[in-house]
């Protein structure tokens, strides 16, 4: 299917009042496109969207909460009534709390899911009945490079992320069978310089922080508007996540000797805790409205291995079968002479 410009397109976006939503939604607005902002905190959608429609945008707001089934055709029916109805529906939304699986409250397991599972299955299935009646559109899901291996201290969130791609690849393979012309993307994030280790319900005995290396929020939405306008399986926000990912796949148990040594470290920062009224925001929406988190940390701005996925895939294929050939050529090469000397 040929896919719309994005000017051209009306895109909802969930979890649009901090990070990588707010991120993705000032891009899409200042590359031409509609956007349907949905979060819980009104009084902060109200804020962006004044802020966005006096720099020229089309904007439309619903304060909901993704958790609610309801919500879902509440916000189909506001992108109806605002642009006529939508082309793409990111399902970024997400929670988390940081502790040991039995430190974690049960009830608060339950949340996560509610959210970051339950309310991407609520996005998807009104999104795909809404594209099919449009010909096609395209969804996109906000995964984690947690989708392919658990971190300690983030149990529960790690199991949902894991939860979303299944989700994800049976929503594909489903809307493939029926010829539905809507694309799906899992976009998996490396470490994002979000408010998240602040928004996150926290149960260590130090502050909650992202291992590094961190990517800037502008990563994530130059790959989902990627995503918009070019088919793609998944695309990997942060050059780490498809390291992370082949370690797991590669060396599992020395991935996790290492997780078990340095995985707690590495998401503690005892001299900084951040902005303390975005502490938790579990079930309540808290100090919102912020694109990056608030502890001092470096971030990059760009990611070469997001770069790399967004060449044709015929293109990235020979590239590296290329970059393979010259890696074993050298290495034959450097045998060779070790055999002569």
């Amino acid at each position: 299917m040929r896919r719309k410009r994005l000017r051209a397109q009306v895109l909802v976006i969930t979890g649009a009042t901090s990070g990588n939503g707010l991120a993705t939604a000032e891009e899409a607005v200042r590359r031409g496109a509609a956007v349907v902002l949905v979060a819980r905190d009104e009084a902060a959608l109200a804020d962006i969207r004044d802020r966005l429609v006096d720099a020229g945008g089309r904007v439309a707001i619903l304060a909901a909460d993704v958790a609610d089934e309801a919500s879902a055709e509440r916000i189909v029916e506001t992108a109806v009534r605002a642009f006529g109805g939508f082309d793409a529906w990111i399902n970024n939304a997400g929670t988390g709390a940081y502790g040991t699986l039995d430190q974690v409250p049960v009830e608060d397991h339950r949340r996560i899911f509610d959210v970051n599972y339950f309310g991407v299955l609520h996005g998807s299935l009104a999104a795909a009945r809404h594209l099919r009646g449009r010909g096609g559109g395209t969804i996109v899901n906000i995964g984690s490079m947690l989708s392919d291996r658990a971190i300690l201290q983030q149990g529960p969130y790690s199991a949902t992320k894991h939860a979303m791609q299944a989700l994800t690849d049976t929503l594909r393979m489903e809307l493939e069978r029926e010829n539905a012309n809507v694309s799906v993307t899992l976009v998996k994030l490396a470490s994002i310089d979000t408010p998240f280790p602040e928004h996150a319900r926290n149960f260590m005995d130090a502050p909650p922080r992202l291992p590094p290396p961190l990517y800037h929020p502008s990563v994530v939405a130059d790959a989902v508007l990627f995503a918009c306008t070019h088919r793609r399986r998944q695309l990997y926000a942060g050059g780490f996540g498809p390291f992370g990912s082949a370690m797991s796949r590669l060396a599992p148990r020395m991935t996790d000797r290492l997780m078990e040594l340095v995985g707690t470290r590495m998401q503690q920062m005892p001299n900084d805790p951040g902005n303390p009224a975005r502490r938790d925001n579990l079930f309540q929406p808290r100090d919102d409205g912020a694109l990056r988190g608030s502890q001092k940390v470096a971030a990059r701005a760009s990611s070469a291995a997001l770069e790399l996925q967004k060449l044709p895939p015929a293109v990235l294929g020979l590239a590296l079968a290329g970059a393979g050939a010259i890696l074993l050529g050298l290495a034959t090469s450097a045998g060779t002479r070790r055999r002569w000397r």
